[in-house]
């Protein structure tokens, strides 16, 4: 089977959030055959950031371009796409929306960007005039307008052949996914990861309310296109399961598959005899939580003066005054590396974040608090202590609590990763996805047919 792994600007070109999950995807499905296309707003490296199997046939990144020739005009269908397309974001029920996006796909046939040739921000200004509740004035109608253009170029990626598309991501690729099945009818399987309505991207807090209104309500309308015309929606954990169900996902075509990473990847570990260590599970984005780490850490240090806080990754910097406390490291090679050194493993992730990072953390035999946000307190079970997201005194006080109680802190790592080992495994997410593969490519069944016999009593025992 041809796959088409679809994915926003990460793997396998950038180490973030999912990239760990979807390499576990790729190398252990290796009786198919995979197409590798990132999709998304930033320049990618120069190679892939991880090793890529012999089953995987290419590796393409596309990035979008920022800058296009505006030639806003009256091309009649274009217009008519946009339209629908504007009045699909004030209707909560997507019709229009989904009929504008099928008009513009069609258009892409002969103009990368549609969208250029229609006086777009008159046209959202005229459909809130209509039906939303507040004003958008024209400067901001012309920002959402800009944004929208170049979010709408998705459109126009072209996919290699498969025989599905599964798209792992947010917004860009999912209209990439979306377009591609409209002009070649390829089944799409969809995994719900992230939360893509709320999340406010880099740089996007600076925009006005109304902007971001528009925002929103354009990737909400693209989410529920995704749910309406998935073959199946595999969503990481009941948290994600709950939000696709609230946006129109149809219950019957929704399959929860539950992160998983390889035991063998993150082996347990005794703790190391060091002063008290702390590692940082997350990322470094302003969602991230790091914010709220460092200001916990200071207050930890009042305590116990002699902790240590690890972070790894490349965009980390050490809080003011707390430096010499803190250990920046690149991301290790070896995943089993990013855990070891430390005795417990906070976790703050951001709103549309997945589950992975906690879940290698748990695998690693390590206790773990995290903010009672997304599906952590469901991926920690009992194994590891919530608190309240954005409680520095809170956090600081969970991690000096298990901190000054080693037989606690290690009763919680051993529970964590008997708790991923149950539930958490590669082997299970390559054998659901699998499964799943396998349902949306097969042929459809054979039709039945209903014989009515004109002569019931040939088929009466005597």
């Amino acid at each position: 089977m041809r796959i088409c792994l679809l994915t926003g600007g990460g793997y396998p070109f950038r180490r973030d959030a999912l990239g760990g999950w979807c390499r576990t995807l790729v190398d252990g499905l290796d009786a198919h055959r995979f197409e590798l296309v990132a999709v998304g707003d930033r320049e990618p490296a120069s190679g892939p950031a991880y090793p890529l199997p012999e089953h995987v046939d290419s590796a393409k990144a596309v990035t979008l371009p920022r800058e296009s020739t505006r030639r806003e005009g009256r091309d009649e269908q274009a217009t008519l796409a946009a339209v629908l397309l504007c009045q699909g974001l004030i209707d909560d029920t997507g019709d229009d929306f989904a009929l504008g996006l099928s008009a513009l796909v069609k258009l892409t046939a002969t103009t990368e960007a549609p969208l250029n040739a229609v006086p777009l921000a008159e046209l959202l200004s005229e459909a809130w005039r209509a039906g939303a509740e507040k004003r958008l004035i024209l400067r901001d109608a012309r920002t959402a307008a800009t944004l929208l253009r170049h979010s709408m170029r998705a459109l126009a990626v072209p996919l290699p052949p498969s025989d599905l598309v599964h798209c792992v991501g947010g917004t860009t690729p999912l209209l990439t996914a979306l377009a591609t099945r409209r002009r070649t009818g390829t089944p799409l399987l969809l995994t719900e990861a992230r939360v893509p309505i709320a999340r406010l991207r880099a740089g996007e807090e600076r925009l006005s309310p109304a902007v971001r209104t528009v925002l929103r309500r354009f990737r909400r309308a693209v989410a529920r296109t995704g749910y309406a015309e998935a073959g199946l929606v595999a969503p990481l954990s009941d948290y994600h399961h709950a939000w696709a169900l609230r946006h129109g996902a149809a219950p019957e075509r929704l399959v929860p598959v539950p992160a998983g990473v390889d035991p063998q990847d993150f082996p347990a570990a005794p703790e190391a005899r060091t002063p008290p260590a702390i590692v940082w599970a997350g990322g470094s984005g302003p969602e991230s939580g790091l914010t709220c780490l460092l200001e916990a850490f200071g207050r930890i240090l009042e305590e116990l003066p002699k902790t240590v806080l690890h972070l790894f990754g490349d965009e980390h910097t050490a809080g003011d005054g707390l430096g010499h406390a803190i250990r920046l490291h690149p991301l290790p090679a070896d995943a089993r590396d990013r855990y070891a050194p430390g005795h417990l493993v906070v976790h703050l992730p951001g709103p549309s974040d997945p589950p992975s990072r906690l879940v290698e953390a748990m695998m690693s035999g390590r206790a773990v608090v995290g903010a009672d946000t997304g599906p952590v307190a469901e991926t920690l079970g009992d194994s590891g202590v919530c608190v309240p997201r954005d409680d520095p005194a809170a956090l600081a006080a969970a991690c000096i609590a298990l901190l000054r109680a080693p037989a606690r802190r290690r009763a919680l790592g051993d529970a964590a990763r008997r708790r991923a080992l149950a539930h958490f495994t590669s082997d299970h997410v390559v054998r659901a996805y699998g499964a799943l593969y396998q349902d949306l490519s097969a042929p459809p069944p054979a039709p039945s047919y209903e014989l009515a016999l004109a002569h019931t009593d040939l088929w009466r025992t005597p």
